[in-house]
């Protein structure tokens, strides 16, 4: 049976009968059963990849827990340097785990679905330490990086050979040059919001925070800083390489994300203003799910921006006309046709849920939540938002007003306005001790990209306003969802994970603060930890800029263990009292991540 489909003259031979067999049968026979055996081995993994994402890099589990092992022990010798965690792969120096393209090519295009977040388990995730490229240098200091970058610190030429004609970046000696120009904005970002504040009032301090999708490399939320607008600009990994990290070097507001089958990791009614400049987003397709996604993002009063495809665009006139449409739907008011501009006014409060059945359009039922948006898949129905009259633009203060006023929804969670007014007072006390005692930079020319990953309701971000500085605050998906607080006092942030890898690329913070890291990977029903201890310290090491800083409260036994950690991936680690008038149960660990280049061999 196993010979049914050898010709007749090799049945003697693959039954082992030799003695009138040649050279040329045993290789004829050696070669089919390779060729076999090659076949069964390609749709063996075209039927695995079609069930689970095949890993791109093959990880040792013996050597991870050998590794996790060392640094569990409380014995463990930190000096050691059998304890030094080795650097990865000179190719691995742009590595994004969740955003990676040898993952994410297997997956399905429908709604972009490959370009959103996919991220390995953990046992895939090797322990090594993301090196710099070669000739990677100290990034140039904010303000002058938003005009020029080095371009060894990311040596990839696309955009500016192929939108250096549209002003969006240039090659110019050691430097990449940023005219501020984009597609739709060729002569400069300066001049396109000058345009767009002949209809908008954006200085005046009623207009704070902005989202820009699909930003290329975020002139025009650069520029916006000048008009005391935080933009937060995000794209996705695309064939357009590398424009989050460019925006990132310049020390402009990004993170990569894709708008696709999910939520954007925003809560309801974050943004004061959504731009679109020839982002290419779909918005009234598979039933106005992109548009209705905006819409919960835009607080009421807030503009919407689309600059590009389709408005008045040739031949997408039945696309235009039905963005009209729904728009007008949803109540929102057409301010201007401008070339091809086009900005709307939404409407303040609920005022226009009853007109949604003309478009089809459906209210979400009570049980949804608005603010959920972590992994968190997109609907087909337009949310209500608690308080919602309460949160309209012209409800709030003008900034910078509003930063310390507390918000409406500070209600929303216990004793909130008494916890409001305590966490401002103690981080302005905590932020002054920083400078002061402890030393670090904050205020100088030295830190400009600013991480609080587990932010609350954003004091520390808040006491860091009057630096020369952002902040990206990071709300852990797990706990209490407070970013819309952080959003109502003009901040921006995201809900994350820290048990998978943040969305950004390699090097693109120079201070990393944190309170209660034990706090993000606890398992609250369970006396095992969700993920390991050196696995979110590698990653923040993978996103730290050298020479950059880390900040950590905790207890003492876990400022202790990230210690041993923090010098076996080669940071200079310190440990202090906590500031004079608190409760002295914490300790904090200031560290700085060394500036290491890989040895020859090693590329």
């Amino acid at each position: 049976m196993g010979h049914a489909n050898l010709p007749p003259g090799r049945r003697g031979l693959a039954a082992g009968a030799g003695s009138n067999c040649s050279f040329f049968d045993i290789v004829s026979v050696v070669f089919l059963a390779s060729v076999i055996v090659f076949i069964v081995l390609i749709y063996t993994a075209l039927d695995t990849s079609s069930q689970r994402v095949i890993a791109p890099s093959i990880v040792d589990p013996r050597q991870r827990e050998r590794i996790l092992s060392i640094f569990d022990s409380a014995s463990a010798v930190s000096s050691s340097s059998s304890s030094m965690l080795d650097a990865c792969p000179a190719k691995e120096v742009d590595n994004m785990p969740c955003e990676d393209p040898r993952r994410s090519s297997q997956l399905s295009r429908e709604m972009n679905f490959y370009r959103e977040r996919h991220c390995p388990l953990p046992e895939e995730m090797p322990l090594c330490l993301v090196p710099p490229p070669k000739g990677y240098r100290v990034p140039i200091p904010w303000p002058e990086s938003l005009h020029k970058i080095w371009h060894d610190n990311m040596p990839y030429n696309k955009i500016s050979e192929r939108k250096g004609h549209q002003g969006w970046m240039r090659e110019e000696g050691p430097y990449f040059i940023f005219p501020g120009g984009g597609t739709m904005f060729p002569d400069g970002a300066v001049q396109y919001i000058a345009k767009l504040g002949q209809f908008i009032s954006l200085n005046d301090g009623h207009i704070r925070t902005a989202l820009d999708m699909g930003c290329g490399v975020a002139s025009f939320g650069g520029f916006l800083l000048k008009e005391n607008i935080m933009t937060l600009s995000f794209a996705p990994r695309d064939s357009h390489k590398s424009q989050i990290q460019f925006a990132l070097e310049r020390g402009i507001p990004a993170f990569v994300a894709m708008l696709g089958t999910r939520r954007l990791p925003f809560p309801a009614y974050s943004f004061d203003f959504v731009h679109c400049s020839r982002c290419l987003i779909p918005f009234t397709a598979y039933n106005g799910t992109y548009l209705i996604e905006v819409d919960r993002l835009l607080r009421p009063e807030g503009y919407l921006v689309i600059s590009g495809p389709p408005v008045k665009w040739n031949k997408m006139e039945e696309e235009w006309l039905d963005l009209q449409a729904m728009a007008d739907a949803l109540c929102y008011k057409l301010i201007v046709v401008d070339g091809n501009t086009a900005i709307w006014k939404k409407p303040s409060g609920d005022s226009c849920l009853p007109n949604l059945h003309n478009f089809r359009l459906d209210k979400c039922s009570d049980t949804d939540d608005p603010n959920e948006a972590w992994y968190f898949k997109l609907r087909k129905c337009v949310p209500t938002v608690p308080l919602s009259k309460d949160l309209s633009i012209s409800s709030l203060p003008k900034w910078p007003e509003r930063l310390l006023k507390p918000p409406s929804r500070i209600s929303l969670i216990k004793i909130g306005f008494d916890t409001f007014k305590d966490d401002t007072q103690n981080w302005a006390k905590r932020v002054a001790y920083y400078k002061n005692t402890l030393g670090l930079k904050i205020g100088t020319s030295h830190i400009r990209n600013v991480m609080d990953m587990n932010a609350f309701i954003g004091g520390f971000a808040a006491a860091l306003s009057p630096d020369p500085v952002w902040v990206m605050n990071v709300i852990p998906a797990h706990k209490q969802l407070t970013l819309n607080i952080i959003y109502d006092r003009g901040l921006i942030g995201v809900y994350h994970d820290w048990c998978e890898a943040f969305s950004t690329y390699p090097r693109t913070y120079d201070l990393i603060h944190v309170v209660g890291i034990n706090s993000l990977i606890e398992d609250a029903t369970s006396t095992k930890d969700r993920c390991s201890l050196v696995d979110l310290l590698v990653e923040m090491d993978r996103i730290l800029r050298p020479q950059g800083i880390v900040v950590v409260r905790d207890s003492a036994e876990v400022i202790n263990k990230v210690t041993r950690i923090a010098r076996a991936i080669r940071w200079t680690a310190e440990v202090h009292d906590s500031e004079p008038g608190s409760d002295g149960s914490e300790k904090i660990l200031t560290a700085t991540k060394k500036f290491w280049k890989l040895v020859a061999n090693s590329q």
